[in-house]
């Protein structure tokens, strides 16, 4: 046959983008069960699904090297389980992203000197729509250039027509099951956005502030008190000071009337468990309206509730005039001088306190009193709870499962409306008559009165009230449909632990309370992309990186198989952009050796080769492929990414090209021309074989090389060939993505052959260090000794004495009893190798070279004992002293054997 010739330079740019379109168009992407589907009913498929639905990225943004790393893990298992014949679905789709979005166009029409308001309602939306169409191209071609083998047919958006459907279901099922209301409570406030936010929606940031001490005179002008607090412009919602009821130094004040200072009011001491004795004076101010555990105080004592903010963040008509439309820091400044100057004031201490700031546009949050929608969220948590208890759902890594179930045995109710105009309306309407109609259909007249005065609650739902429900929303729901039957539930969710109370928990929830089953089963959280520092990738530090430029400079295989590699669960990922040429790298070999494979096979026919024809050396590699392909399900099925690529990478880069390719060459030495036949056709089966144990990592590469091979020959000889070189499929549709995923051999294991060529590997490994040693010239031909034990698997070096010297650039071999003079050596398993110096090599610049090494060495183990023997070894960390002290035996240990070499000498 000819060779097959593949470009001398591996250029991704070269073939990523048509492979893509390729899988795309022909219908690769597509569950088996589809018609459009390639490998609809072929015989090699299963009944098994397996259905992974994307964590939708928000529409307005771009993809950044989160996206990259959870895109890539979720396509690695797809790809595994496409690969095994499961009916396969990955549903992609996009987020609405409420404020987020309406803070894109709101920032757009500022650069207009316009607001939403000039707008109005509908054409804002209108004007967002537009912004969300531009942004989702974007984001599909980043996605698309990622490799992401999602069914673009089944894409969906959190605000398309289906999905608002799913959304008004729930918003009125919930009202039904009255675990939906409506009720004033105190929120967290985004004066910025003009909007509520969940709990789960503020960041708490350590913040440079105070601790202001002030003092509330009684009424009856017999003295005063002391309070402390961090925001001394809300005392004027102050609605009365709380002591606890135990503590003895105020039981006798407990009734006693205060003078709000600056103001007219009069409030009382109150007691309360929620105070702490020991905090402070334990006098503690309560503020209903601004501060979460004073509005629990307030409630229980049916305090006076006085909101002082307007919903821009200043201070509203409930202050003395002065203070009136300022903002809180103004407020602040202008409170403490007028303290000061009535005797009022006391003191400031600096501190650092935690303090909740929008996660969007980090404004400082302000505690709200307003009325807004809630979902009861308790007997939802419990339904969860139970299901993580009964195993129906399951966490990659387990110690999330701490984190779940704190979260949901602490967890409060959802404030799910927003004061914005991008998103879900509530499907709630007014009556003027008072009444309030939940409808999943518009309402025009009042069903009590019915008049046609009514009116549409103005506020839209929490973005991640439509997220919550998609596993089973795309899928159909409400509506029975064919891919709610076959899909549902979805069986793995792939997303990193900063949304694990957003989305993750809220999805639990949802599916068992509105389809009765828990959405997925695996639940695998990974780390975070951060920067080599630990830090963050963000704007504002310049950190970021672009997988865009990433995928342009190196490939989307190379970004691919660097994420994986770096992937250990429970771990984030630190990385910067030379991080990304280990994936290179390991591209560049698996074409370099496809390459030279294949460029080989001119004048070649391929033959099929029984398991009585496989040498020893195919015998090793089908045992190292047969472990890999065992390792590398067994890591893919409990989600730890980076022992699967790290399994590809030994196994491919060391033990099928460093050793076997290499190995194989003898067999192309001589003139047998069935050895050579026979030798590349074993070659061919075993790189076949290895391209579908790497596809899941690095899809592009490997579609491409296996486009190359002979496969109608390959498959044909493996069909007469024996028990070790299984026959993938008796169906082969010829494509490698959807060929099938290597599976484990017993026929492949063979303990002995392996034992035996562990010896080889570790004797040549043992030459080429000596050689490394000694600074011996690669080029250099040696002349060894070996010193073989008897009935040890050793014994195979006597048999195996081409291989060695062509792999370890040895020109001759003795076999000896005994350690020969002018030698040095390594010991082995089973064996003694001695590096003989002969003619070859000069022995002065041995000596040479083995005495300045040993000088250096001596002085680096004296600096250490120095050191240790100095106050480091009293002063510095119990690990750091060790870690010296482990330098030191090894520099002791380098320096017996260097005077060793020099005494051989």
């Amino acid at each position: 046959m000819k060779a097959i010739e593949l470009e001398k330079a591996y250029n991704p740019k070269d073939f990523e983008d048509r492979i893509y379109a390729q899988w795309v168009e022909e219908g690769y992407f597509h569950p088996h069960t589809d018609e459009a589907s390639p490998v609809h009913a072929q015989k090699n498929t299963t009944n098994i699904k397996y259905t992974v639905v994307i964590p939708p990225p928000n529409v307005t943004g771009v993809l950044h090297m989160g996206h990259a790393l959870n895109n890539t893990l979720q396509d690695i298992v797809v790809r595994y389980h496409r690969m095994r014949g499961d009916n396969t679905l990955w549903v992609p789709g996009t987020d609405h992203a409420g404020i987020a979005t309406q803070n894109v166009v709101e920032r757009q029409l500022k650069k207009e000197g316009k607001t939403r308001n000039d707008l109005g309602r509908e054409k804002f939306i209108e004007r967002t729509w537009e912004v969300t169409h531009d942004h989702h191209d974007t984001i599909v071609k980043q996605q698309k250039k990622l490799g992401n083998s999602v069914d673009w047919s089944r894409e969906r958006f959190t605000y398309d027509e289906g999905l608002s459907k799913a959304v008004r279901d729930v918003f009125v099922t919930l009202y039904e099951r009255g675990l939906m209301y409506k009720g004033q409570r105190l929120v967290n406030w985004c004066p910025r956005c003009g909007t509520a936010l969940a709990d789960d929606e503020v960041d708490h940031v350590d913040t440079q502030g105070a601790m202001y001490h002030l003092y509330y005179e009684y009424a009856d002008g017999s003295g005063k008190i002391e309070v402390a607090t961090t925001r001394p412009e809300t005392f004027f919602g102050d609605t009365a000071v709380a002591v606890n009821p135990d503590d003895e130094r105020y039981k006798a004040i407990v009734g006693k009337e205060l003078k709000l200072p600056l103001t007219g009011k009069i409030i009382k001491i109150i007691a309360d468990s929620y105070v702490d004795k020991e905090f402070g004076t334990g006098m503690v101010k309560i503020t209903p309206a601004h501060d979460p555990n004073d509005w629990e105080v307030g409630q229980r004592h049916n305090l006076e509730v006085v909101n002082l903010l307007n919903p821009d963040g200043t201070l509203n008509d409930n202050v003395p005039e002065k203070y009136r439309g300022l903002k809180c820091e103004q407020a602040r400044k202008l409170v403490i001088e007028d303290l000061t100057e009535a005797g009022l004031f006391k003191g400031e201490e600096k501190m650092t306190h935690s303090v909740g700031h929008c996660y969007r546009c980090k404004t400082v949050v302000e505690p709200y009193l307003s009325y807004q929608w809630f979902v009861k969220m308790k007997p939802l948590a419990e339904k969860a709870l139970k299901a993580w208890k009964d195993g129906e759902i399951e966490f990659f890594p387990r110690k999330w499962e701490n984190t779940y179930t704190h979260w949901m045995e602490n967890i409060r109710d959802w404030c799910v409306s927003r004061q914005i105009w991008w998103g879900h309306r509530i499907p709630a309407w007014y009556c003027e008559c008072g009444e309030t109609i939940v409808s999943r259909t518009d309402v025009t007249k009042c069903p009590k009165c019915g008049s046609s005065n009514v009116k549409q609650d103005p506020d839209v739902l929490d973005t991640w009230f439509s997220s919550w429900l998609w596993p089973f929303s795309t899928l159909g729901w409400p509506e029975s449909t064919d891919d709610l039957a076959k899909f549902y539930p979805t069986s793995a969710l792939v997303t990193a632990y900063d949304i694990i109370f957003f989305w993750v928990s809220r999805m639990i929830m949802a599916g068992l309370e509105f389809t009765g089953k828990a959405p997925f089963h695996d639940i695998y959280i990974h780390g975070l992309v951060r920067d080599k520092q630990g830090r963050k990738m963000s704007k504002s530090l310049g950190n970021g990186i672009d997988p865009l430029e990433i995928i342009e400079q190196y490939g989307s295989d190379a970004l691919k198989f660097t994420l994986s590699f770096m992937c250990a669960q429970g771990q984030d990922i630190l990385i910067d952009s030379d991080s990304f040429k280990l994936g290179s790298r390991f591209c560049n070999k698996v074409w370099n050796a496809s390459r030279y494979i294949l460029g080989n096979l001119e004048g070649r026919n391929l033959i099929p080769v029984t398991d009585a024809e496989l040498t020893e050396l195919d015998r090793w590699i089908y045992a190292a492929l047969d472990k890999a392909v065992r390792d590398e399900r067994d890591a893919l099925e409990s989600y730890r990414y980076n022992d699967a690529a790290s399994t590809l990478y030994e196994y491919f880069w060391n033990y099928f090209c460093d050793w076997y390719v290499e190995a194989t060459k003898l067999s192309f030495r001589g003139d047998d021309e069935h050895e050579k036949d026979r030798a590349v056709s074993v070659l061919l089966n075993v790189l076949e074989e290895s391209l579908r144990l790497l596809h899941p990592f690095i899809p592009f590469v490997t579609e491409e090389i296996y486009s190359k091979l002979p496969l109608a020959e390959i498959t044909a000889n493996r069909t007469k060939a024996g028990s070790q070189q299984i026959l993938p499929t008796d169906e082969y549709c010829g494509k490698l993505v959807t060929a099938p995923f290597p599976a484990p051999a017993d026929s492949r294991v063979n303990a002995a052959v392996t034992a035996r060529f562990a010896v080889l590997q570790d004797l040549i490994r043992a030459v080429r260090g000596l050689r490394n040693e000694c600074g011996i010239d690669p080029a250099t031909k040696l002349h060894i000794a070996l010193q073989i034990v008897p009935g040890s698997d050793a014994e195979v070096c006597r048999e195996k004495v081409d291989m060695i010297q062509l792999l370890a650039g040895v020109a001759k071999i003795d076999f000896v009893e005994a350690k020969p003079a002018s030698s040095i050596g390594a010991v082995g398993a089973g064996f003694e190798a001695f590096i003989l110096i002969d003619e070859n090599i000069n022995k002065e610049q041995l000596l040479a070279h083995f005495n300045k090494d040993l000088a250096k060495t001596q002085a680096d183990a004296q600096k250490i004992e120095n050191k240790l023997g100095g106050k480091f070894a009293e002063h510095a960390p119990a690990e750091v002293v060790q870690a010296e002290r482990d330098k030191l035996e090894e520099a002791k240990r380098r320096i017996e054997k260097l005077q060793s070499y020099i005494e051989a000498l």
